[in-house]
């Protein structure tokens, strides 16, 4: 069964981390499916994509401490750069870099029954991104939620700006999707440049998002058709033939 689901709903895309025995955790492989899967979306003619957790448990636990994954890989406009909207529709726990997934999306709805939490202060790492929060709620709610751990409902979330929609446990994926045909209906060269505006000249990125994002980029290189290339042509002796892919 694959750890992640994509669906086609018009020009929605629906990604589901499909891991509903571990709470929807992510491991290595799951971020590396997501990370696909968004690139993919990116690169197609769909206009608006929905991030979900399998069930209405957990829109997911966080990094799986038993498989850890490069979590940066599976963040949105991180792991993969993308101008087109993307919503999370989460249910139960949204736990650790889940929460840094969530705080990435543009616009956000939640069933009744989430539950916000970063505990990583009492485990002992973290992998920094976090602290974008702060740029997207009040300053003290969000240094709250990150230092103190206390977990935040979803009413809570909902008062603070980190959720925009609480519908009831069940109906998270449906409103989701229906906020986002409403995205799909509108002109997308004009959510794309608001989108890109927003990222990249009004909400300022952290040290730990802007490691993530170089990691991303040098990534492109050393995985392309070019860089084997390179590798052949030296062996060979010849002129290489790059194709910019």
């Amino acid at each position: 069964m694959s750890v992640v689901t994509t669906e086609t709903h018009g020009l929605v895309t629906l990604l589901t981390i499909n891991r509903p025995e571990r709470r929807n955790a992510i491991c290595k492989d799951t971020a590396l499916a997501l990370q696909r899967a968004l690139a993919e979306f990116d690169g197609s003619d769909q206009r608006v994509a929905v991030i979900t957790g399998a069930g209405d448990e957990a829109f997911s636990a966080g990094a799986d401490v038993n498989n850890l994954p490069e979590l940066w890989r599976c963040i949105p406009g991180v792991g993969v750069a993308t101008d087109k909207p993307i919503i999370a529709a989460s249910a139960g726990w949204v736990v650790g870099g889940a929460m840094v997934m969530h705080m990435m999306c543009d616009l956000a709805v939640a069933a009744d029954n989430t539950r916000f939490s970063y505990p990583e202060g009492r485990m002992g790492f973290t992998g920094g991104m976090i602290a974008g929060l702060a740029a997207r709620i009040p300053h003290k709610i969000a240094m709250e939620l990150i230092l103190r751990g206390k977990p935040m409902s979803a009413q809570r979330a909902y008062e603070v700006g980190l959720v925009n929609e609480i519908v009831p446990v069940g109906r998270q994926v449906e409103a989701a999707l229906g906020m986002a045909q409403e995205l799909a209906a509108m002109a997308p060269l004009v959510l794309r440049t608001i989108k890109r505006f927003v990222g990249r000249s009004v909400l300022p990125q952290g040290p730990s998002e802007q490691m993530a994002a170089t990691l991303a980029e040098l990534g492109r290189v050393q995985s392309s058709r070019d860089i084997e290339e390179g590798r052949s042509a030296f062996r060979e002796k010849r002129a290489p033939r790059f194709e910019g892919r």
